[in-house]
């Protein structure tokens, strides 16, 4: 899928990103988290991904010192599987790259296989488990780690 570009999120991309929190998790973001997060939070870095002037993806982190943290990642359902995930992923290194980090973390849930192979695909390596991490239903998340920034 060529005909996309990945660029920073701005304001007017939040109806598009809500709608792809509502069909992407269940617990999904508010708008006022996006909101905040675009205009107070001085280490967000959020990034969306267009194809038509559509968002259909996006991914946050949070960028502090020499490290970063994911904070979520999501790609509309239309567009799963199509390689969409692995630029956004591939885009965010390099930003971190840009910005002298050297670490990047991320939370996933155990039972989401797609996502912790992609993120493995990406030296990323499981370094431990958060129990009862996700209150909708307790599961664990597993905590994975990229040192080779």
């Amino acid at each position: 899928m060529n005909d996309v570009i990945i660029r920073n999120m701005e304001l007017k991309d939040i109806d598009d990103i809500l709608l792809i929190e509502k069909l992407s998790f269940k617990t999904p973001w508010s708008k006022e988290a996006f909101i905040n997060e675009l205009t107070i939070n001085k280490c967000a870095n959020y990034r969306v991904v267009v194809k038509d002037n559509r968002v259909i993806a996006y991914g946050g982190m949070w960028i502090m010192l020499d490290e970063a943290h994911i904070t979520n990642i999501a790609v509309h359902p239309e567009f799963r599987r199509c390689g969409i995930g692995k630029r956004l992923i591939n885009d965010m290194i390099n930003c971190c790259k840009e910005k002298n980090v050297h670490a990047i973390t991320l939370e996933v849930r155990e039972s989401n296989l797609p996502a912790i192979n992609l993120y493995k695909s990406f030296n990323f390596i499981e370094v431990a488990i958060r129990k009862k991490y996700y209150t909708d239903n307790d599961e664990d998340a597993i905590i994975m780690w990229k040192y080779d920034v």
